[in-house]
């Protein structure tokens, strides 16, 4: 049982080697939160008819088949649940102007959405395109990380519903001790296993949600070096100082000569 005076952070820890793409984390997501359906639309691409996360979809199974044409015996599916990161480093709460995005008393980004005013401007600041503007209300959405069940002593909804704990829900220190333990093993067995999220030396840090995956990180939809916007703000301040005082020293030559 948690209290919010323990002082820990929490998060997820996300096993693909232990996904079977039941949807249950989908289905358990959208029922606690009250989130719409998608709808029924046929995509083509797998068992996948949600797409990616959105306003409305806050945990999203990506079904990646890996086929060989030459030895077809090695051919395989991999299923991952993604989610919002809720990153050490969040580009989404670095860029909100009214205050709406903040960290919680357990570690998690979280939105207000009586506080949020759709600018919009968190959405493109997301190095991961978690958060995304719902519509309807004109306001950003994205995992809470069941902000509401925790603060009651409850493990997030799409946790407590996963058959096989592919995603393990807890506080985060122990939960990249049993990470490196777990990818250790499947090393051990010559599983090329990875974690991603852990020991990060970037911009955006360690997430508070991480994974273990089997391949590259662009396999699973997740860029292999996640970079905050602002990291790229003093080079543009610099150029955009270096061509005003080009122009000015132009514009001074021109006039001189004239």
């Amino acid at each position: 049982m948690m209290t919010q005076t323990d002082g820990q952070e929490y998060g997820f820890f996300t096993d693909v080697t232990l996904c079977i793409g039941c949807k249950a984390c989908e289905v358990a997501c959208k029922q606690w939160n009250q989130l719409p359906s998608d709808g029924y639309t046929f995509s083509g691409n797998s068992y996948d008819n949600t797409g990616s996360l959105s306003a409305t979809t806050w945990r999203h199974v990506e079904f990646v088949e890996q086929f060989d044409r030459v030895n077809p015996a090695e051919s395989r599916w991999v299923m991952m649940s993604d989610v919002c990161k809720h990153c050490t480093h969040a580009g989404c709460m670095e860029a909100c102007p009214t205050g709406a995005i903040v960290r919680n008393e357990f570690g998690s980004v979280y939105v207000q959405p009586d506080v949020c005013n759709g600018c919009g401007y968190c959405v493109p600041s997301c190095p991961f395109g978690v958060v995304a503007i719902e519509q309807e209300r004109g306001i950003a959405q994205k995992c809470t990380l069941c902000y509401d069940r925790q603060k009651g002593g409850l493990e997030p909804a799409c946790a407590k519903a996963c058959p096989t704990d592919s995603i393990q829900f807890g506080p985060i220190e122990e939960l990249k001790a049993k990470a490196k333990r777990r990818t250790e093993e499947l090393l051990a067995q010559n599983v090329p296993a990875r974690l991603y999220g852990v020991d990060e030396a970037g911009s955006v840090g360690d997430l508070n949600a991480f994974f273990l995956i089997t391949d590259r990180p662009e396999v699973f939809n997740l860029p292999p070096k996640p970079v905050l916007p602002s990291t790229h703000q003093p080079v543009a301040y610099l150029s955009g100082f270096l061509a005003t005082a080009a122009l000015a020293i132009v514009a001074m030559q021109t006039f001189r000569s004239r």
